[in-house]
This record gives C-alpha cells, sequence and structure tokens, in this order.
C-alpha cells in the first residue's frame, strides 16, 4: 500500500510521467523483494541503511551499472522523502547512503602511429589554405591546446626566439607551452605566406580565415574533422581529440603527470589523470619483464 499510495502521489499531484512511474514501481519492487529474501520480518519502517548497502552490492554483483544503481538508489531517496513526509517512518536509511561511483569515458585520442601518417604522409594540396590547415593540426598536437585557446591566439602570442606560446585559457589563465623545432618551422613558413597572401593584415590574430579575418571555431572544427578522417574512422574527430593525443603521447613517452596538468592547463591532477589508461600497456611490459611469473 506504501508504494501504490506514493506512486499515486507522484503520477497525480506531480504530474511525473507514466514511465518515470513504471520505472520506480519496478525499481522499489525489486528493493521490497530483496529485504523479503533477507528477512521476511524485514517492513519499510524498519529498513536501516546496511540493509540498503547490501542490495548495492546484490546489484553491482549481478551485473547492473553505476548508472542503473543509482538511479534505483533515486527511487529509493523520494520514496523515503515521501514517508518522512508522511510520518510513516522517523528515521531516513537513505540520509547516509551513496551510490558507485559513475565511470567516466575514455577519451577519444589519435594513435601516435596514425599522427606520423597524417603529418608526414598526406597531402594537404598547395597553397595558403592547405598550409594553415596542415599546422593547425600541427599547433593542436604539439602544444595540446583547447579549440577556443588555438583561435584566441594573436601574432605576439608566439615566441620564436624561445619556442614558446603565451596560452590564455578559461577564466583568462595565462600560461606557457613550449613547442619543438618542427611546429617553429612550419609556424613560420604560415607566417610568411600568410602575410603575402593578406597585405595589409586585417587582424592580429594568427590562424586567419580565407578572407583575412580571424578564423572561426566552427571552421576549425570542421578542418580537424576532414583532416582526421584521413587517417582514422572513429567517430568523434574534433578538436579536443588532438589534445587528448598529445596529453596520451606525453604520458606514453614518459612525460610526469604534473608536468602535462600545467602544459594542459588543467586546475587539478584529477583532470589530467583521464589520460592514464594508455600507460596500462606499458605497466604490463614492464609486468611481463620483471615478474617472474608473468
Amino acid at each position: 500500500m506504501l508504494i501504490k499510495s506514493f506512486l499515486d502521489y507522484l503520477e497525480h499531484e506531480r504530474n511525473y510521467s507514466e514511465r518515470t512511474v513504471t520505472e520506480y514501481r519496478t525499481d522499489l519492487g525489486q528493493f521490497q523483494d530483496f529485504f523479503h529474501e533477507e528477512d521476511e520480518t524485514l517492513e519499510w519502517e524498519t529498513i536501516d541503511a546496511d540493509v540498503v548497502r547490501r542490495w548495492i552490492i546484490r546489484l553491482m554483483d549481478g551485473g547492473y551499472t553505476a548508472t542503473s544503481v543509482n538511479r534505483k538508489l533515486s527511487a529509493l531517496r523520494s520514496f523515503y522523502k515521501h514517508l518522512l513526509w508522511r510520518e510513516v517512518v522517523k528515521v531516513n536509511p537513505m540520509a547516509k547512503i551513496q551510490g558507485p561511483k559513475m565511470e567516466k569515458p575514455l577519451p577519444y585520442f589519435v594513435k601516435e602511429t596514425d599522427m606520423d601518417r597524417l603529418l608526414d604522409e598526406t597531402d594537404f594540396g598547395e597553397g595558403f589554405e592547405a598550409c594553415r590547415d596542415k599546422v593547425i593540426i600541427e599547433t593542436f598536437y604539439a602544444t595540446g591546446v583547447r579549440l577556443s585557446e588555438l583561435v584566441g591566439m594573436n601574432d605576439r602570442d608566439v615566441d620564436f626566439t624561445t619556442n614558446r606560446l603565451k596560452v590564455t585559457g578559461k577564466r583568462n589563465k595565462q600560461r606557457y607551452v613550449p613547442f619543438g623545432e618542427e611546429l617553429r618551422r612550419s609556424l613560420l613558413e604560415y607566417v610568411d605566406m600568410r602575410n603575402c597572401q593578406f597585405c595589409p593584415r586585417l587582424t592580429d590574430a594568427l590562424f586567419v580565415s580565407d578572407k583575412g579575418g580571424r578564423i572561426s571555431k566552427a571552421k576549425v572544427g570542421k578542418l580537424v574533422k576532414k583532416s582526421l578522417s584521413k587517417v582514422v574512422s572513429m567517430k568523434k574527430r574534433s578538436p579536443h581529440v588532438l589534445r587528448h593525443s598529445f596529453a596520451t603521447s606525453m604520458l606514453n613517452n614518459h612525460a610526469e603527470l604534473n608536468v602535462v596538468k600545467e602544459l594542459l592547463g588543467h586546475a587539478s591532477l584529477a583532470a589530467t589523470q583521464i589520460y592514464t589508461h594508455t600507460t596500462f600497456e606499458e605497466l604490463k611490459e614492464v609486468y611481463k619483464l620483471a615478474h617472474p611469473r608473468a
């Protein structure tokens, strides 16, 4: 009766959708079956947090994802809030319950071999636009900058003497990112070609459109997608994929996590640690060499 009363409340007073009400009915019924199986004397009024925790374990062992488990716990939380409001229970067993952590999806990235094929073997064509498109790809991959950071760069942000970029990131926080001789040569070639193409200059922007103004985010997104399509078939082919590729390559080539954090402009290490998944292959190789039973 308690479940039916709650569902009627959701449907008629809170105007919840039929689908949501059905899901809540299933989730609450599933939990009720569980605690009656554990102890047939248990009722909604006598449930404690330990019973809920055991249910979470049962669900996870049964193959439910963290997303599904948290959805079921959400139904249970709403139900107990309702019971408290009706003064059916005096203590909410859900008060100290934390659901399983949601798994973050691994970032898309392009393998180093595929990036080498793109930059060393792919024909980008001739002329200013072809040169610009290739150097934009190089800049993303060599520095790990964000799309907004690249589009916002001006000529004065590039120091060819020390080989570093001044990058303005989120909340206008500035950082310096080094680059190598290969990108230096590409940038100088591009700048010479651009200055010949557009004289006088229409903007201080480093990267410009085919009409000479600051290049747009949409244009950069399209050219990156087109370029990456030449070497990979994965669904996501965006500038952020190149940022992921930069970070992954750095870590796979023994860069310290703290260093990569600074280069990417992350506020904390937690944001950078999503890239460490690719170093597992390296760990396996070390394990094979070091462990006597590997």
